[in-house]
């Protein structure tokens, strides 16, 4: 089930509003699900710009080392330094302890291309 609330990305990557202008940004359950088991995390540093589909990282799981894409364009605010230890949070909780990045969103207007929960189950189901 993908959370109301959050916007998603074809590359299946999500980002949540703070309401304050900046965003919390992860990968979704049915990306980790399809990693498998998550080993390693690689994310920008705090102050680096990211950009709206653009690479920001790479994820590694015990299957294949995949490119992470920003859902929105900004500056890092905060990244989520527990997965250098227990990257396997992002498999236990892609939409909670598992977010990667928190982005001073340069652009609003980019969340709203992107999709909206039932979006994204309509995405996936066709992509199916």
């Amino acid at each position: 089930m993908n959370p109301e609330g959050l916007k998603y990305s074809r590359e299946h990557e999500w980002a949540r509003s703070d309401g304050s202008g900046a965003a919390t940004v992860g990968i979704t359950h049915f990306a980790q699900d399809n990693l498998g088991d998550v080993v390693f995390v690689e994310l920008p540093d705090v102050g680096e710009d990211v950009v709206q589909f653009e690479k920001m990282g790479e994820i590694e799981s015990v299957k294949a080392v995949s490119d992470l894409y920003s859902p929105v364009s900004g500056r890092v605010l905060e990244r989520n330094e527990a997965l250098t230890d227990s990257p396997e949070l992002v498999n236990d909780s892609p939409y909670g302890d598992g977010w990667m990045l928190r982005v001073e969103v340069s652009d609003s207007s980019e969340m709203d291309g992107l999709m909206s929960a039932a979006d994204y189950t309509a995405f996936l189901d066709a992509e199916a």
